[in-house]
């Protein structure tokens, strides 16, 4: 099936059900099935008759978590076109290179406090219309290129009536199972973003696998908290409710996350692990700032104690999921035993993006990021003397292959088989191990994805600098998780002018500050969570292979 016609499907049967919940203004609001599909037809039809959008073409869009984020998503795809999501943590050159490779032609963004990305947008070659929501911005303003500028009311206010007829966009441009739903930009190990190509069937297939996994019932309600333009969260938080005709609610923000759970009353939270781990966190605390309760815990009485946590969370919580990076065990039995219900994924982008998950009903497998989803096959390559190698997958949740990209494409595959770049392997009850990673990947506690290379690639930009190593690296106390390291190798001569210009020679100590700050200074460009926290000088080059690549698993902070 489509992503369309899941929606239809859904409005068909539950029409006058409430898809969405979201609070504005102090209140919650609702959208039920049917007034969602006529906000997707708005939108569909507003894009093809003021930006002349057709099927195939790229359409960004950039904003935070909301209903007209979902509508606008689902505007795009239902006549054919390709939706580019866009992190808005992402830097502006991040953004340039995405709206530039995407070949874009036009952009819906969040104009809120983002002014500067217009500057961005103006330099992209395939550019012709910027469509604005959220605070009003002058849309006369002047660029070279004549590009034009709208606003989103306006254009989706003139575009209703002839949305509601006959001959509306919507119904003139339908999308197939193969067409290309959405680029997902994921940073390349050459310091390139790639945007993995995923069709409607890679995302309707892997709901089909959850849906197969955990069951999803009609009265289900997921708690929408991670960003949507993550491919994580765009399966399991906006595609599977819609096609399984069941309920989503919107956080405000973190801040109101307590509050919002209670008023929401979800049955199926996901998150990151740092995510559930300040959960859990307070859930402890909670439990050891009563005396009573604390001494209820340690005797065994813990049924009503368990039950007054349910209750914080609404009464209704039946599954908890951690995805987008690893999870420490110890946090999955910490839940269970709060009696609730904590379940692990493992996943890529690339596959739409979830692989693996603990079952619904069965035992916890230590160790395990859950069993290999119905629907999608795994296999490992090149397995050592205890079945250890790198886990390959099939299915039709994996994505046709990196926009624009043949070479990281045909690397990226091998006989057929997606490669993860994951190192593990598979019990005999098919649950996933990941022992390590191919690649020289870092995941931090939020689940972001860095890759070491785009940020030596512009730490390498210094004149200061000969050549640097990033790695990650994990503080003694934390037990999952990585932060940004860098170690840099300073640039002689460039140290040499930099002294000749002062007309003086730097002390060590100098030395140190000043390639400090360079690399602070060359990594501004990019998005904070890929900032070195720790950085260390070295003096002597690195060790390098014989084709002049440097020996990376030689060096650790």
């Amino acid at each position: 099936m489509t992503l369309k016609e899941t929606l239809e499907h859904s409005t068909q049967k539950r029409g006058d059900h409430v898809l969405m919940r979201f609070k504005r203004k102090g209140r919650w609001e609702e959208w039920t099935y049917r007034q969602f599909l006529a906000f997707v037809r708005n939108v569909s039809e507003a894009l093809a008759r003021t930006c002349h959008v057709r099927p195939g073409d790229r359409v960004a869009l950039m904003g935070a978590n909301s209903p007209e984020w979902c509508a606008i998503h689902y505007g795009i795809t239902s006549i054919a076109a390709t939706a580019v999501p866009i992190d808005v943590k992402l830097q502006e050159q991040e953004v340039a290179h995405i709206l530039s490779d995407s070949g874009a032609s036009t952009i819906l963004m969040d104009s809120n406090g983002r002014e500067n990305i217009l500057d961005v947008a103006f330099r992209c070659p395939n550019l012709r219309h910027v469509v604005l929501f959220g605070k009003k911005m002058d849309l006369d303003r002047e660029n070279s290129r004549g590009i034009k500028i709208h606003d989103y009311e306006a254009i989706v206010g003139e575009a209703k009536t002839a949305s509601e007829g006959h001959n509306a966009a919507y119904d003139r441009y339908q999308p197939k199972e193969d067409t290309v739903a959405a680029f997902i930009y994921t940073s390349g190990t050459t310091g390139r973003q790639k945007g993995a190509m995923l069709t409607h069937k890679n995302f309707t297939s892997n709901f089909q696998s959850l849906d197969a996994a955990i069951d999803v019932f009609p009265d289900d309600n997921f708690l929408v908290i991670l960003p949507l333009h993550h491919a994580f969260a765009f399966t399991t938080c906006l595609v599977t409710p819609i096609a399984s005709g069941t309920q989503l609610s919107f956080i405000e923000s973190l801040r109101t996350i307590s509050e919002n759970i209670r008023e929401t009353r979800p049955t199926i939270i996901l998150g990151v692990p740092l995510l559930l781990e300040k959960m859990y966190n307070k859930m402890l605390a909670g439990i050891k700032s009563s005396k009573t309760v604390n001494l209820m815990w340690k005797m065994g009485i813990r049924g009503p104690i368990k039950k007054g946590i349910l209750d914080k969370l609404g009464g209704r919580v039946r599954l908890m999921i951690s995805g987008g990076a690893p999870v420490d065990p110890l946090l999955i039995s910490g839940l269970e035993e709060l009696g609730l219900h904590p379940r692990e994924g493992y996943g890529l982008t690339e596959c739409s993006p979830v692989l693996s998950l603990t079952p619904y009903e069965g035992p916890i497998v230590a160790g395990s990021c859950g069993k290999v989803l119905p629907f999608v096959e795994m296999k490992v390559f090149d397995p050592n003397s205890e079945g250890v190698g790198e886990l390959a997958v099939q299915g039709d949740n994996v994505m046709k292959g990196y926009y624009n990209n043949l070479d990281a494409t045909e690397e990226a595959f091998r006989d057929g088989w997606l490669l993860t770049g994951d190192l593990g392997y598979l019990d005999e009850n098919n649950f996933v191990h990941i022992t390590g990673r191919k690649k020289a990947l870092i995941v931090n506690r939020e689940g972001k994805n860095i890759y070491p290379e785009e940020v030596e690639l512009q730490i390498n930009n210094s004149p200061l600098i000969l050549e640097c190593v990033v790695l990650g690296y994990r503080d003694s106390e934390e037990a999952v998780g990585e932060h940004v390291g860098v170690i840099v190798v300073p640039d002689e001569e460039g140290i040499a002018a930099l002294e000749a210009a002062e007309r003086r020679k730097f002390t060590e100590k100098e030395l140190d500050a000043h390639l400090r700050n360079e690399v602070k200074r060359q990594v501004a460009h990019l998005a904070d969570y890929k900032h070195p926290r720790r950085i260390q000088v070295r003096w002597e080059e690195f060790n390098k292979t014989a084709t002049g690549k440097i020996k990376r698993y030689l060096y650790a902070m």
